[in-house]
């Protein structure tokens, strides 16, 4: 399947890196920059983009750049190369995540060919639902597909849990938008419609007057800061919470962290394929007090990692990305 020249693992390598670009990340703040050396790739942290007040300890940071990281290694795969990931190879160079040699590998097999065919396709959803509920096996399979990075993906069934969850979400919601310094960096990643940038949250990606979900409802991040911007929400439709989830970890080290973005890539790519979306609630996460108790209280003492939202959705909102270029060391 592939020419595996000198030549064509460069371009292989390349294309990988074309993929990366399409992960998810916090605010779309998009914190990862590669070098291609040969039969390698590099993945480093990029501390420009990292944020300061809500992400101190670059754990959103990290599990950005474990997104990416599955894109690569999709990608490869699917180029009919064997990715061989060496995560954080140098204690001396924190920065660099990971190392990833073009090796070659087998035909790709329909599983990872309908994983790659989503990388382009899968948009961060930031909305209600419609009242179609995610099937069991579905969902099952999710939870397999966490796994298989070492993540757990945990589907809230209690309607308590659940409450408990909304109600901590709105929570550190209200706090943060009364606080400056969180209002100041979120509005550095919020972009005003006809902007050109192609990075944050474009103000397409989000509803004009975000509906009231249900049976919980879980707040949204404020964009648009009294401005009008957004796209027209369908109130008649997409009211439905979802189906509310943890990502969880064993431990709670950098490792996991990027593990943990791996393993949440990875379902999302899943769930995209069989027309699933994804809402993400990262606030409560923010404020250590809250991640601890959500932690001891809902996880199993597991670290908890992500709080999101599944379900269907009518329209998807739009996404943009930089250029490779533009993350090319």
């Amino acid at each position: 399947m592939n020419t595996r020249t000198a030549e064509g693992i460069a371009q292989a390598a390349r294309t990988a890196v074309e993929a990366a670009l399409w992960a998810p990340s916090i605010h779309n703040t998009q914190p990862w920059s590669f070098g291609v050396s040969g039969d390698e790739i590099c993945l480093r942290a990029d501390p420009d983009r990292k944020l300061r007040v809500s992400d101190p300890t670059g754990r959103q940071m990290t599990i950005s750049c474990g997104a990416a990281l599955l894109n690569v290694r999709i990608t490869l795969q699917a180029l009919g190369y064997e990715p061989q990931v060496r995560r954080f190879p140098d204690p001396e160079r924190p920065l660099l995540l990971a190392t990833v040699r073009v090796r070659p590998g087998r035909e790709p097999g329909e599983h990872t060919r309908l994983l790659h065919a989503e990388i382009e396709r899968r948009r961060t959803h930031r909305s209600g639902f419609t009242a179609l509920p995610v099937p069991d096996p579905l969902v099952d399979a999710l939870v397999t597909e966490a796994a298989a990075e070492d993540g757990h993906l945990m589907p809230i069934r209690s309607d308590a849990s659940a409450r408990v969850l909304a109600a901590l979400t709105g929570a550190a919601q209200d706090v943060q938008s009364q606080d400056r310094l969180f209002v100041l960096e979120l509005m550095r990643w919020a972009r005003p419609p006809g902007s050109s940038r192609r990075d944050g949250v474009p103000a397409g990606g989000y509803p004009t007057d975000p509906r009231r979900t249900q049976p919980q409802h879980f707040a949204q991040r404020d964009y648009a800061r009294g401005h009008e911007w957004g796209m027209a929400p369908d109130e008649r439709v997409c009211t439905s919470t979802g189906l509310v989830a943890l990502l969880t970890t064993a431990g709670d080290r950098r490792e996991d962290w990027l593990r943990a973005g791996e393993a949440l890539q990875r379902m999302l790519l899943h769930a995209s394929a069989y027309g699933v979306s994804v809402a993400f609630h990262t606030q409560a996460l923010e404020m250590p007090e809250l991640r601890e108790f959500i932690r001891r209280h809902l996880c199993s003492e597991e670290a908890p990692q992500m709080i999101m939202r599944l379900g269907f959705v009518i329209d998807e909102s739009e996404s943009v990305r930089r250029a490779a270029s533009d993350v090319m060391e």
